[in-house]
């Protein structure tokens, strides 16, 4: 079975307990967080510096088992006016070559700026440039998952609750 692209809605329908895994792709490296088993709150991971894309794909592979992942939320870089360039292009490629290899549903989010927030966040924080460097990436992912989790979580996306009836009554 293979992965498949599906809308940030579809995550909602994953079974209760399961983790999600934020993807930041870039040239060098692939930054990761994971999410609660609640999927509330996204956590930095870890950072892969890429080689080839079969190897990439094998430790992402090992983190998603490990972990006990249910689904993946990939940043796609567009451009300021929503347009998509070479980087979202890229990741979209890396989706499409990924998909075969999982049996995970997989989602874009747009990512927009989020590194840049990251490292303005480092830099307030007064990290290094070589400190920033080597997080940046894992919590650009982090800042992605949120941002889905955020969504999924928000108020129009609510999880039924346990007793069904209890929404209906409400």
């Amino acid at each position: 079975m293979s992965g498949t692209l599906v809308e940030l809605e579809a995550l909602s329908t994953l079974p209760r307990q399961a983790r999600l895994m934020g993807l930041d792709i870039g040239a060098k490296t692939i930054g990761t967080s994971l999410s609660d088993v609640e999927r509330i709150i996204a956590s930095p991971l870890k950072t892969i510096m890429r080689t080839k894309f079969t190897k990439d794909a094998r430790e992402l592979s090992k983190l998603i088992a490990h972990h006990g992942v249910a689904g993946i939320v990939l940043g796609l870089p567009r451009n300021m006016d929503g347009s998509e360039g070479p980087a979202a292009q890229s990741v979209r490629s890396f989706a499409r070559n990924l998909a075969p290899l999982i049996s995970l549903p997989l989602v874009f989010w747009d990512e927009r700026l989020s590194t840049a927030a990251v490292t303005r966040m480092l830099i307030e924080a007064d990290r290094s440039r070589a400190r920033r460097n080597v997080l940046v990436d894992k919590l650009a992912a982090t800042y992605i998952l949120q941002g889905a989790l955020d969504r999924l979580n928000g108020p129009d996306m609510q999880r039924d609750p346990v007793d069904p009836e209890q929404r209906r009554s409400t």
